[in-house]
């Protein structure tokens, strides 16, 4: 019996642009998404200047003005995506039982929550609005999709912080593959670029703090001092072979792996050497039942903090012994910002279109070498590739680690 799992669809919304195509030309030319943020009081948080935010989003085109008033910022980006990418794979005739929707996503309404405080504080309990529950929790995102695409199977929430949009893929992945769903639509959506997480994040000095645009975001660089905070919302549509088949669907290409880890070590710091995040890139190969020199490409978590990028490193080689020098490593975060609970399922979607492109999309302002950091990461210029598979990798606060192989279409 073929279990395969196909990849019929994409959406996606972020720094770079609000549709697929867009956002991947924008990256192979390594145009920057990032800027001076508008979104959060700078006064108040002097240090931190750029982040990656959605510029001009008009979410129209899925979403009414009243319908808008009544969703967080983070759910409507999860609806636009979500749509796109339904949109893209076409499906009419389904079993409603055997079609599902899965979201992952950090903090989920945390705008609206930090509203509503202010609110309350302020102006008193009558002025909290009878919709902040249903703004604020993460599980509405994935709800409103199911409602609005009549899907009544399984319909849920993932977080597991950064990777959370990556352990939604590989919860879907699952469904699919053990033959409980037909389709699953998933995706991860993050919003939450506001005064309380931007200086949450500040106060843990896991911010960059440049000064300098192209000193902001800067994965692997010996001088990077902390990640940019993006947001936005990537979705994928994933069928078994047999229904992408039988409908005569296009097919993009193919999730053959999920490895899933836990350093169970620090809350926040990565575990030394990467050891646990190599594994996770070996369990995906493994399910896959591929050779690891058979991958050519990853799309890494480099997030430009100090221990990430050098952990994530020594992960890689771990995994991959000697042919690690032969893969191509980028970071897309260095153009889209740190998308948090969205940025694996941003870079699974961008993982796909660089392997059918055969393109390794470019890690910008990448300028000081670091002897720590000693791979092919792309720096500054896309390289082509020609290969079938590539890993898009996510790992998140907790000591959470986790792999998706992608196979080309």
């Amino acid at each position: 019996m073929d279990t395969s799992v196909v990849i019929t669809g994409m959406g996606a919304v972020c720094a770079l642009g609000d549709n697929i195509d867009d956002i991947f030309e924008a990256a192979q030319k390594g145009v920057n998404g990032i800027a001076e943020g508008t979104m959060f009081d700078r006064e108040a948080i002097p240090n931190v200047k750029f982040v990656g935010e959605v510029k001009n989003f008009d979410p129209e085109r899925y979403i009414t003005k009243r319908e808008q008033r009544r969703l967080d910022r983070f759910c409507q980006f999860a609806i636009f995506a979500g749509m796109q990418a339904w949109e893209q794979a076409g499906i009419i005739e389904f079993d409603a039982y055997k079609a599902g929707v899965i979201l992952g996503s950090g903090m989920g309404g945390l705008l609206t929550i930090s509203e509503q405080q202010d609110a309350l504080r302020e102006q008193g309990p009558g002025a909290v609005s009878s919709l902040f529950i249903p703004k604020a929790i993460i599980n509405l995102a994935p709800g409103n999709l199911a409602i609005r695409l009549g899907l009544n199977g399984p319909c849920f929430g993932v977080v597991t912080a950064c990777a959370s949009g990556t352990d939604a893929i590989g919860q879907a992945y699952r469904y699919v593959k053990s033959g409980i769903c037909d389709v699953m639509l998933v995706g991860g959506a993050e919003a939450v670029i506001g005064n309380l997480a931007v200086q949450g994040f500040n106060q843990m000095t896991a911010l960059s703090n440049a000064t300098e645009l192209t000193r902001a975001s800067i994965p692997f660089d010996k001088e990077r001092q902390g990640f940019v905070m993006g947001e936005g919302a990537a979705f994928l549509v994933l069928e078994s072979k047999s229904f992408a088949e039988k409908r005569g669907a296009k097919v993009y290409g193919e999730i053959c792996g999920f490895g899933q880890t836990c350093d169970a070590n620090h809350i926040t710091a990565p575990m030394e050497g990467g050891v646990h995040a190599a594994k996770a890139m070996a369990l995906a190969c493994e399910e896959a039942g591929i050779a690891k020199t058979e991958v050519g490409y990853i799309n890494a978590h480099g997030t430009g903090t100090p221990l990430n990028d050098v952990t994530e490193t020594d992960a890689i080689k771990a995994c991959f012994g000697k042919h690690a020098y032969d893969i191509k490593v980028n970071s897309t975060k260095s153009m889209t910002g740190h998308m948090l609970g969205a940025a694996g399922a941003m870079e699974a979607v961008l993982t796909l279109q660089s392997l059918n492109a055969g393109v390794a999309l470019p890690t910008i302002n990448l300028l000081v070498p670091d002897e720590a950091c000693d791979l092919n990461y792309v720096p500054n210029q896309a390289q082509k590739m020609d290969t079938r598979y590539g890993i898009s990798n996510s790992l998140g606060f907790g000591g959470h680690n986790s792999s998706i192989l992608i196979k080309k279409g």
